[in-house]
């Protein structure tokens, strides 16, 4: 019989074999207190990121779902949704520029039913970009714009946040690109939701994913959800709250 799990990490990978080595640590410190499993979902990264995952299996609350090719961010958290086993979710990227050691204050809005979303912000007070060089920063500037009709948070850019299984099957999730946080924002329309600061890094090892073809996705995305909001008649969704900071 399997362990019973609360928190579900998804960990979406693609040639991060070297950023999980130096991650796998930190995130079994922050997530020690809570039955959790760390659900990595690997698209065949040729780096060998999958056989990594496979030997942390045996050691600890790691699995592994591998996808056949690379398929793309926003299907990979989607997959891992539907092959998790606890009853909050939470996303974070594999590179290191998400902290694991505020895991917790992610989990426990949640846990505690303070929040049904909690978004970890680098635009709430106490968080910062400092990972960010001039270009990305201006181009994640840039892209916030068009997003913000869409919700009421600070920073629907950011892809580091845990949510209640429950508010993700409100409604059909279809995202392109990489911004599967914005799409539960605009379509689950949670609430309240709580932004907890953090300081975005610098990746641990590897290249970035970002590139012309992830922005156009990302344009695609914005006009699906606007459309969807269009036909569904929604208002600007979402009570925020700041959460501690540390």
């Amino acid at each position: 019989m399997a362990t019973p799990v609360d928190v579900s990490l998804v960990l979406p990978t693609y040639n991060e074999r070297e950023c999980v080595e130096l991650l796998h640590d930190r995130i079994d410190t922050a997530l020690w207190p809570y039955r959790h499993e760390v659900l990595v979902v690997d698209d065949s990264s040729p780096d060998g990121t999958g056989e990594l995952v496979r030997r942390l299996e045996g050691d600890g609350p790691y699995r592994l779902l591998s996808r056949p090719r690379r398929l793309g961010l926003s299907s990979a958290v989607l997959d891992g949704f539907h092959a998790a086993r606890g009853q909050i979710l939470v996303v974070m990227d594999a590179d290191g520029s998400h902290p694991p050691e505020r895991l917790p204050d992610l989990i426990e809005p949640i846990r505690t039913g303070h929040a049904e979303f909690a978004l970890g912000s680098r635009r709430v007070r106490g968080g910062s970009e400092e990972g960010l060089d001039a270009m990305r920063w201006m181009t994640s500037w840039i892209a916030t714009l068009p997003a913000q009709p869409l919700t009421r948070v600070h920073d629907p850019m950011s892809g580091f946040f845990a949510v209640r299984r429950d508010v993700v099957e409100r409604t059909v999730l279809t995202p392109t690109g990489f911004k599967v946080g914005l799409e539960i924002l605009a379509k689950c329309h949670p609430s309240p939701v709580v932004e907890v600061p953090f300081h975005f890094g610098k990746r641990l090892a590897g290249t970035s994913k970002l590139g012309p073809a992830v922005i156009a996705l990302y344009g695609e995305h914005l006009l699906r959800l606007y459309r969807w909001r269009f036909l569904n008649g929604r208002s600007t969704p979402g009570s925020r709250h700041p959460a501690p900071q540390r």
